[in-house]
């Protein structure tokens, strides 16, 4: 469940949950972040967020192209067996482009997290919008303090 395009030596895993290394964070929203070129910024949900719903995810709604992010606001809806509530997004911007395919099979969150199951790409409006989110080891720290507070686990699969 690595994803699509992810090198096995790019992956840092913590109780079953894998994070490619050249990631950054959001660890309180379950959100990953990808600069690509041009600026911009492709926005997913970390293995951890499908984990917290069971694995099965029903719906992807993002905002549309051209709209506005505002930081810590819904970038999209994500709705699941267990729950229904925003993507939250970690930095002000602009929605650039959306993953239609994750519109048309949203189970893929679940299944391909880091791959084909990206949300979005966002044109932050600061050139530091990722600061203040983890990479690495210091992304290893917070998850396992996360994944302490919150008495889960971790993402282990027991049927489909």
């Amino acid at each position: 469940m690595t994803g699509s395009g992810i090198d096995r030596d790019d992956i840092l895993e913590i109780r079953g949950c894998v994070f490619p290394k050249r990631f950054h964070y959001d660890v309180e929203n379950h959100m990953w972040y990808e600069p690509i070129d041009g600026g911009l910024i492709r926005v997913g949900m970390t293995m951890v967020g499908p984990a917290l719903a069971d694995y099965r995810i029903f719906a992807f709604t993002p905002k549309r192209v051209g709209r506005a992010l505002e930081a810590q606001k819904s970038c999209a809806t994500i709705e699941s067996s267990k729950w229904v509530g925003p993507a939250r997004i970690a930095f002000d911007g602009v929605v650039e482009a959306v993953n239609e395919d994750l519109i048309d099979r949203p189970g893929q969150l679940a299944t391909d997290p880091y791959g084909g199951a990206w949300m979005l790409i966002a044109r932050p409006t600061r050139a530091d919008a990722l600061a203040g989110l983890v990479t690495g080891e210091a992304m290893v720290d917070a998850y396992t303090r996360w994944l302490d507070e919150n008495d889960f686990a971790g993402c282990f699969r027991v049927s489909d």
